[in-house]
């Protein structure tokens, strides 16, 4: 999937994370929070303690299972994985269309009903209709983001028929696909030790192991051959059926990305070595039983990415302790006998050991010293270059966040606020949180004497969260509007995104 010329790595569209109380009510920790991270960038993501971030962080992995939304990965796509859920929507498309048309009409009579009410009434019913659309909506998409265009089709058994035909096969490209690394290893582990010993003493192991790898190599290509055809199968179809009225429409929610929120555990850990995490605290995040040489191979074991687990193992350890900075010397220590600083590398070893493409850094430098901070960074900034990393840094200091990325997203009560550049932010701030939260950076700079600005209060409980705009009890800006309604998300300017009432006004000036 690409947007602006930039690939998407993943798709966050209105994800929620409750955690359940007592008596049916919810800490709602995220609640509709949408955005895009691209391949290779550094999304920043700010805001005060409790707002949500280092749980969003973590329902993206889906350490926690999101209660609501979707997380759409384009790390793999659908033929890779085939994933179940995909299979269950394949052989069940009459019966979810025929709930999703169920959900279509009542949330038209609550929107008949609602237009008929006053204002006030409107208030008190805008929950109910809020919640009608968005099961209806997500009844829409769960069909398709798969299908596309071809759900208007009254008659799906042909549909039906093709797309089952394409999913077996995936599932075969699948299980060849996790064959194929298990004979890799058996290859590598073998061409390692031939490389350490002298003469071929294993020589016809090692002609085994490579003609065993190719011969796999040759059914993924000859089963992917096959998807190919189912595919253009599905495409004649699509074909046929382009001028039935909305095809278009819901053609354009096509998707060929994984729904991590839809996958079951062990398919979402085929894709957990891919998306890894860094944890803020060095400390207690390290097992004091294990030494470094264990704590950074640890990922590797448990993925089963290595068979070799003695000299190979080590030699790979060793090669990701130089890369993060640690000594060879380090590889039979324990935790206790490192300062903070090493111990937050070993931690961004462990998470690079099993060659991830997201990675998750949750205040990964807040609980070091200033001083060390900047050598943290300079090194998240070098793995990410060498290795290709997209990076999720979570942090409350926007200082250090100005620094490494690339996009900022500014967040309070588990609402993401304003999305721009991070230039953009700092230069040009939309949002009044976004305002009084580099009001309150403290700078030895001369900028005509600004005093430092406190925001005043603290954040309202994720429980009972306040109506309308969420920030309104502490906006300085707040209005009878800002009490009632939710403001809509917009783009302001380009790729400058915000959701207020009252934008500050040097950026409508600016516009116009």
């Amino acid at each position: 999937m690409e947007t602006n010329n930039r690939e998407v790595l993943l798709s966050i569209s209105n994800l929620k994370q409750y955690f359940p109380l007592k008596k049916g009510r919810f800490v709602k920790a995220n609640d509709g929070v949408s955005l895009d991270i691209y391949k290779g960038e550094t999304f920043g993501l700010v805001g005060e303690s409790g707002c949500g971030k280092s749980t969003l962080g973590r329902t993206i992995l889906q350490l926690y299972h999101q209660t609501y939304g979707r997380t759409m990965y384009y790390g793999h796509s659908l033929d890779d994985l085939a994933p179940k859920y995909l299979e269950h929507t394949i052989k069940n498309l009459v019966k979810l269309r025929n709930e999703w048309k169920t959900l279509e009409k009542k949330k038209e009579a609550i929107e008949e009903e609602y237009a008929k009410l006053s204002e006030t009434e409107q208030y008190a019913k805008h929950a109910e209709l809020d919640q009608a659309r968005k099961l209806a909506e997500d009844a829409m998409l769960n069909i398709t983001k798969i299908f596309g265009g071809l759900v208007v089709v009254e008659d799906v058994s042909e549909i039906v028929e093709a797309y089952s035909k394409e999913y077996g096969f995936a599932k075969q490209k699948s299980a060849l696909l996790e064959k194929l690394g298990k004979a890799q290893l058996d290859l590598d582990d073998l061409e390692f030790e031939e490389s350490k010993k002298e003469g071929s003493v294993n020589s016809g192991k090692l002609a085994s192991a490579k003609a065993k790898v190719d011969s796999i190599k040759a059914e993924i290509e000859a089963v992917s051959e096959k998807i190919n055809e189912a595919n253009k199968e599905i495409e004649a179809l699509r074909e046929k059926h382009k001028n039935e009225p909305e095809f278009d429409k819901y053609e354009a929610m096509r998707d060929n990305g994984i729904d991590l929120a839809r996958l079951e555990y062990n398919e979402m850990r085929k894709l957990r070595r891919e998306m890894q995490l860094i944890f803020q605290d060095p400390y207690s995040s390290l097992n004091p039983r294990m030494s470094v040489g264990q704590i950074i191979s640890e990922g590797m074991v448990a993925h089963d990415m290595i068979h070799n687990k003695g000299e190979r193992m080590q030699e790979k350890v060793l090669e990701i302790m130089d890369e993060c900075g640690l000594a060879p010397y380090f590889l039979h220590r324990f935790p206790h006998q490192f300062s903070g600083g090493q111990r937050q590398r070993i931690g961004i070893a462990r998470a690079l050991a099993t060659n991830p493409q997201f990675v998750v850094c949750d205040e990964a430098v807040s609980a070091l010293d200033v001083s060390i901070q900047a050598q943290i960074i300079n090194l998240l900034q070098d793995l990410k270059e060498k290795q290709n990393l997209t990076y999720l840094f979570i942090t409350h200091d926007l200082s250090v966040v100005k620094y490494i990325s690339d996009r900022i997203g500014v967040m309070y009560l588990g609402n993401m606020v304003e999305l721009a550049d991070s230039q953009e932010i700092f230069d040009n701030p939309v949002h009044p949180y976004t305002e009084a939260l580099l009001n309150a950076i403290p700078t030895t700079e001369d900028e005509g004497h600004k005093d430092l600005q406190i925001l005043e209060g603290d954040i309202p409980s994720p429980v009972n969260p306040p109506k309308g705009c969420k920030f309104h009890t502490r906006c300085a800006y707040c209005t009878e509007i800002c009490k009632q309604v939710v403001p809509e998300w917009e783009e302001v300017s380009p790729n400058h995104f915000v959701a207020c009432h009252h934008k500050l006004t040097k950026k409508t000036e600016e516009q116009e």
